[in-house]
């Protein structure tokens, strides 16, 4: 008796490990996995994804997770081939559905779809010979919920910048910060991009996901150039926001030209240059000081002989 509860428990212990191994992004080999990237319903209408993978037969085990914006990835169902009893784990299956009927080929449903049922779902495959056998993951579905009554307004797009350059941190080089903003937009399917007539662009932070203020998103998205750089007009900055509308990609471009201005950075001949007007300043005050006393010298001269003849 004991036999057999050590077996089990190890079996479990195994099978646990690998569900821990698969839900390893790291596992992946998402060439060999294939869904749709992007996925859009409207609300209350079921969200059915597919997958496909090129591993071949022996590859006939398939999971479906989830990732909802800020939290982790969980499984939602464990497929397999031939098999209508599909194991969701703590999920309902009033919520969710999956069919399995070949190796190569699974689809999962997000039934009555909600906004709070938008984020990211991910099918993985594998053949589970034995326990080290690694999960291949695909790149993930965006499922996007248009709520009820909501309209697809593309975004607003401006670059916003500061008067002064502002010295970095970073080796006391100064740089100009350059913000993208792309504001009023819905739903969040966007993705931001500089280009920078000067060459490549030196930093850019862009937010990890468009933030909803009221009933749109925004985006920012920041350059770092250096300040001799943006101090050339011919020089050109354009932010691009791409916006998918459910049917296209559509760009928005948005430039700026850099600003005429003195140089940040100390060239051989500005320094020579403001070494030479110090000298002549030095100069001027030399002989000015020099007129001065003799001045004062010539005063007390008179007033000591006047005070001789009396």
């Amino acid at each position: 008796m004991d036999i057999i509860i050590i077996t089990f428990i190890l079996k479990r212990c195994f099978l646990s490990l690998f569900v821990l191994l698969m839900w390893n992004p790291g596992c992946t080999g998402g060439s060999d996995v294939n869904q749709k990237s992007v996925l859009w319903v409207k609300q209350g209408d079921d969200a059915t994804m597919d997958c496909s993978h090129t591993k071949g037969s022996s590859y006939y085990q398939m999971y479906w997770l989830r990732q909802l914006p800020g939290e982790n990835m969980e499984r939602v169902v464990f497929t397999t081939t031939g098999s209508t009893e599909h194991d969701f784990g703590r999920f309902s299956p009033q919520k969710f559905a999956a069919t399995k009927t070949a190796a190569e080929t699974g689809t999962f449903t997000v039934k009555k779809a909600q906004p709070a049922d938008q984020g990211l779902y991910f099918c993985a495959v594998s053949a589970h010979v034995n326990n080290y056998d690694p999960a291949y993951f695909g790149s993930g579905t965006k499922l996007t919920v248009l709520e009820t009554g909501r309209e697809i307004t593309p975004p607003k797009v401006k670059i916003l910048h500061s008067l002064k350059s502002e010295r970095a941190r970073r080796n006391g080089q100064k740089k100009k910060t350059l913000v993208c903003l792309a504001s009023g937009f819905y739903p969040d399917h966007v993705s931001v991009s500089w280009n920078c007539s000067a060459g490549k662009c030196d930093e850019i932070a862009t937010d990890s996901a468009a933030l909803l203020v009221g009933e749109h998103y925004r985006i920012t998205s920041r350059l770092s150039v250096r300040a001799e750089i943006w101090e050339n007009p011919q020089n050109e900055f354009t932010c691009v926001v791409r916006f998918f509308d459910g049917k296209i990609y559509q760009d928005f471009p948005e430039k700026i030209q850099g600003v005429e201005g003195n140089s940040t950075i100390n060239t051989r001949e500005n320094y020579l240059r403001i070494t030479q007007t110090a000298k002549l300043s030095y100069c001027v005050f030399i002989v000015k000081s020099c007129a001065y006393a003799a001045f004062v010298g010539f005063v007390m001269w008179k007033l000591q002989s006047s005070q001789r003849k009396r």
